[in-house]
């Protein structure tokens, strides 16, 4: 009786499987380069160390960053979400909150996205490269 080693449809299988892995893998990070609305790296964002909502019964957002720890590697990221024709107020929301945080020394990041309206801030330690000002 003769005994083959490891050369039936197993291995063969095995082997494709491996190279597509390898293949789509080399793949991944040029997909987000290669999308035509893609214009880079998005920018980072940090765990939340604090979130603001400037709701009914909210203090103003100066007085909230007052009350926060300062530190200069942070950065207050002001989202503002639109539905289908919003995007206008969402904006004007937006950058009304931004200059009260610039006004209260504070550096700031905003983003205006489609999703449920509304507005929130968030201060986390997002100051790229580390950089301290």
């Amino acid at each position: 009786m003769i005994v083959r080693a490891g050369s039936g449809w197993q291995t063969v299988l095995a082997d494709l499987s491996l190279i597509l892995f390898i293949v789509a893998a080399a793949a991944v990070p040029n997909m987000a380069a290669s999308r035509p609305d893609s214009e880079g790296v998005a920018s980072a964002r940090g765990e939340p160390m604090a979130i603001y909502s400037p709701d009914e019964g909210a203090p103003p957002l100066a007085r909230w960053l007052a009350e926060q720890q300062a530190d200069p590697r942070q950065m207050l990221t002001i989202t503002a979400h639109y539905g289908a024709q919003g995007a206008d107020q969402a904006l004007a929301r937006a950058t009304a909150l931004a200059r009260d945080a610039m006004v209260a020394g504070q550096r700031v990041r905003v983003l205006i996205e489609p999703g449920v309206p509304g507005v929130s801030a968030t201060l986390a330690y997002d100051v790229p490269g580390g950089e301290v000002r």
